[in-house]
């Protein structure tokens, strides 16, 4: 790869608008993040498709917004508008765990440091750029604006929060992924139109006039129980929720409305699926997939884990009750073309870093590239959040054929000694059975495939939890499968004599688990030989059916009331089941199963005599 120079990045300061000639760029990104010109950093997607679509793009990474704001004003103006992200995650989740304490490090940002960017970016950049140029339209895009597009609970402050159009002052939300409605915008206002009326473009959140949600067709738009009438009663949340899941997931959805603190927000439908040619075209784009200059040697640790990585599709139809990542990216998949992804692989295999390994062929999940419904016309009238749970979809055409040639393809490329999968994989997806024999046979080689040649010694998988009645609510398989997957995972290692590890991620606290479901997984899970690492406590986050759950108490589907885990000691005595293998953990969990009536379970655990213990 050649030398690289800063005029090949999006522009951060002034000097360097400078060198490209600039006396003012037409668009000013205000971003959470590190500058990383990547095409998994939002910033850089959002900014080299402008760059494309024949706009001058200036990027502002993580400004300081304590001292005299010299960072909001070191560019001056855009011509057009100026846009607002968080980053790549909720700044809430960024900075806080799952028991509300302040995490040490921000992943998104040289050396780790934490400290970089404030509680919510989207509102205070937002803030200071409407005192300095209140004449600037404002455009608020990324993760955090996304999911806080409608009345969502927030678990950090507690409390239910309207859409976050009415807490920071922006004239639009562009939600979901961008590309398409953030070239519009620009192309509508470059023509002389005020943001004020760009009522017609997809993905995009607005104030409009209460009379026209009044005068809404019920057979194209939805008004929500307002902001007001949702803290009033915690049912109407339930329901609001379920139309912004089902609508999201739409091919084609409708308008929503909802009334908040006097005003009257007009949220548009997604856009439909991506076509090939245009995902190609934004992974096609001139990213340099390194860091700006600007941070010289520092490590990004966000970018360390993707840097050989390739995404080769967006969507997730999993609907996993706790995951977002549905209500950002739509639940139908958008895959690249094969040639696309060999294009970015060979140019991996240019990085001067580059060791001949690629870290990662995968996406929001691993194995659903190039998947969706035979019938079509089919999945434009479905409503289903989840195209696995309960069961998969007879429609879906699960043929796994594509991606054991795209891995073979890479695999053998000139430089390359091995391409791994690091992202999730779904093994209920590739051992669900087909109508036909020919596809259930790819997915068997597939596996195979997967499990002999791209493992990089451990393969993450996520069966979540063992309890039917928590994995139900959780929108996800029987974890008979996962036995079933275990079994050819240890059967394909001895075929090719492997000693791989199987590493299953688990979910504690979350809505329908109570203290005996997780002593029952410990249970199970160390008759499997697992002494479990990668887990986690439930942590709501904002546009999931678990966080509305968590906060309704009401599961938005069913109207049933669900317990869920609230306080921190309910919390850590769930988590403490995960780590019975430890001697300080032995004699809490022996209490806390004693309180519970479950000698049994003790028994099973550490295999003597809770009573002979007992005495001791």
């Amino acid at each position: 790869m050649p030398m690289l120079r800063k005029t090949d990045f999006l522009p951060t300061t002034a000097d360097e608008m400078k060198m490209l000639g600039w006396q003012q760029a037409d668009v000013i990104i205000f971003s959470g993040d590190a500058y990383v010109d990547h095409p998994s950093f939002g910033a850089a997607v959002i900014g080299r498709t402008l760059q494309a679509a024949g706009y001058k793009v200036a990027i502002v990474p993580q400004p300081n917004w304590r001292d005299d704001l010299r960072d909001f004003k070191k560019l001056g103006k855009p011509r057009l508008f100026f846009g607002v992200s968080a980053g790549a995650m909720d700044s809430m989740v960024n900075h806080y765990t799952a028991n509300r304490r302040l995490r040490h490090d921000d992943a998104y940002t040289p050396g780790g440091k934490h400290g970089m960017r404030p509680d919510y970016p989207t509102i205070v950049y937002s803030e200071i750029l409407r005192r300095l140029y209140p004449d600037v339209p404002i455009i608020a895009g990324g993760i955090e604006a996304s999911l806080r597009r409608v009345s969502h609970y927030d678990y950090w402050q507690d409390r239910l929060r309207p859409s976050i159009i009415l807490d920071a002052p922006v004239d639009m939300i562009s939600y979901g992924m961008g590309e398409k409605s953030i070239t519009m915008i620009a192309d509508r206002l470059n023509a002389g139109e005020k943001i004020g009326d760009l009522h017609d473009i997809p993905q995009t959140v607005f104030f409009c006039s209460p009379k026209e949600a009044g005068a809404a067709d019920a057979s194209e738009a939805i008004v929500l129980a307002s902001y007001e009438d949702c803290l009033r009663d915690k049912r109407l949340q339930a329901a609001n929720f379920r139309h912004v899941e089902e609508e999201s997931n739409k091919w084609s959805g409708k308008i929503l409305y909802q009334g908040a603190k006097g005003k009257m927000i007009r949220i548009n439908p997604m856009w439909p699926p991506l076509q090939t040619g245009e995902i190609d075209a934004s992974f096609d784009l001139p990213y340099t997939r390194v860091p700006h200059p600007r941070y010289k040697d520092k490590r990004i640790p966000a970018y360390e884990m993707i840097r050989h990585s390739i995404c080769m599709h967006r969507g997730c139809f999993g609907g996993c009750a706790f995951c977002t990542i549905s209500a950002h990216q739509g639940k139908f998949i958008a895959s690249r073309s094969k040639e696309s992804i060999m294009k970015e692989a060979r140019k991996v295999t240019e990085m001067e870093d580059f060791k001949g390994f690629i870290s990662d062929l995968g996406g929001p999940s691993a194995n659903m590239y190039g998947m969706g419904g035979r019938n079509k016309e089919a999945c434009k009238r479905c409503v289903r959040p989840s195209c696995l749970h309960p069961k998969p979809c007879p429609n879906l055409d699960n043929d796994h054929s594509p991606l054991t040639d795209i891995y073979r393809s890479v695999d053998s490329l000139p430089g390359v000694k091995k391409s791994f999968v690091g992202s999730g994989v779904r093994y209920d997806l590739a051992m669900a059975k087909s109508k036909s024999e020919e596809t259930d046979k790819a997915n068997r080689i597939y596996l195979e495939q997967l499990i002999a040649n791209h493992v990089s010694g451990r393969l993450k998988v996520a069966p979540e939890h063992t309890s039917a009645k928590v994995l139900d609510c959780m929108r996800k398989p029987s974890f008979a499968l996962f036995h079933e997957f275990k079994d050819i995972f240890d059967r394909v290692n001895r075929k090719y004599g492997l000693r791989q590890q199987l590493i299953p991620y688990f979910i504690s606290s979350h809505p329908a688990c109570r203290e005996t479901d997780m002593a029952e997984l410990a249970c199970i899970t160390k008759n499997l030989n697992f002494q479990l690492e990668q887990v986690q406590d439930f942590t709501p986050t904002p546009m999931t059916v678990a966080t509305e759950i968590y906060y309704t108490g009401i599961h938005p589907y069913t109207g049933e009331k669900v317990f869920t885990a609230r306080t921190e000691k309910e919390k850590l005595a769930q988590r403490q089941f995960f780590f019975w293998y430890k001697p300080e953990m032995r004699e809490s969990i022996r209490r806390e199963l004693m309180r519970l009536h479950r000698p049994d379970l003790l028994e099973k655990l550490y295999n003597h005599n809770h009573k002979n213990k007992s005495r001791k």
